[in-house]
């Protein structure tokens, strides 16, 4: 139950993750990307530090500073190599490579780090989700592929599986609130040069305090508080893949309130990321089955 609870969690809030771009789509015309995804951490950031201080879970003994800095590095990066790679290369090859990676690095770090070899079943489900992801964006628009926004793109794909990876030990051991919003909280610092780089002026308007507390309190604080639950009873290669659920989110938002309109082949590749997905839920059912009948015949 516990396995599957923690799936859950990760699709939950790989959903909330999904209403970024819809987000996006509502922000002010002068809010630059790269702009927002700071403003995301940072709004992200201190709404995890400010439960955090509520609720009076703070302790740093023995915190894991090497892991922590990762993460939060990790985290930081991710937002301008994404944005970038969406500019450069587009929306649909920016995406794929982005989000299509990050399963595939995620399996082989923890595979090279933790010499944990990654499932058939894993390797099935990886599979037919990526293959629905690309089937999803490759006919959203002409494809341009750019070198070096591809490359900016497996770094995005990478920087997500080394947040992933560096994060599991450390929700294993302390509460996922204190990860979450130390681990944010320092990213917002990383990035915080971006706020006197770009314009930031839409921030003060109604629809870019809208936007911003939509996506930094839902789409990252809560989201990857959910994640950091979730991530401590899975692995971190089972955890990317599910993680594949925001595109299909996103995808169904763009349908139902942006007025976008998906072809046949977008829709099969909604159906094989549904498939991809059920497939680990259904083989971490199939896993706490057999670990309590082994516990069983252990009484």
């Amino acid at each position: 139950m516990q396995g599957k609870l923690s799936a859950f969690l990760i699709l939950f809030a790989a959903v909330l993750w999904g209403t970024t771009g819809t987000a996006q789509a509502f922000a002010p015309e002068n809010a630059h990307p790269i702009a927002i995804g700071t403003i995301r951490l940072a709004v992200g950031g201190l709404f995890l530090l400010s439960l955090v201080l509520l609720f009076g879970k703070f302790e740093l003994k023995n915190w894991p500073i090497k892991a922590t800095v990762l993460a939060a590095l990790s985290m930081a990066l991710y937002q301008p190599l994404f944005f970038t790679a969406v500019t450069v290369t587009g929306v649909a090859i920016g995406t794929v490579v982005a989000i299509g990676s990050a399963p595939i690095l995620s399996g082989l770090l923890e595979w090279i780090f933790f010499k944990a070899r990654p499932s058939k079943i894993w390797w099935v489900s990886t599979f037919l989700s990526i293959s629905g992801c690309i089937l999803l964006f490759t006919n959203r628009e002409s494809t341009y592929v750019d070198p070096v926004g591809v490359v900016m793109a497996l770094g995005a794909g990478l920087t997500f599986a080394s947040y992933t990876l560096a994060s599991r030990d450390m929700v294993q051991k302390f509460s996922s609130l204190n990860v979450v919003a130390i681990i944010f909280t320092i990213s917002a610092i990383f990035l915080a040069p971006f706020l006197f780089i770009f314009d930031m002026s839409w921030v003060a308007s109604l629809q870019g305090i809208g936007v911003s507390i939509q996506l930094g309190v839902v789409a990252t604080g809560i989201a990857y508080f959910l994640f950091a639950k979730g991530l401590a009873n899975v692995s971190s290669s089972t955890a990317v893949t599910l993680a594949l659920a925001e595109p299909l989110t996103a995808a169904l938002l763009g349908v139902f309130l942006l007025g976008e309109s998906l072809n046949t082949t977008a829709w099969l590749g909604i159906f094989l990321l549904i498939m991809g997905i059920a497939i680990l839920i259904g083989s971490s059912r199939a896993a706490n089955r057999k670990n309590k009948t082994a516990v069983r015949a252990t009484l």
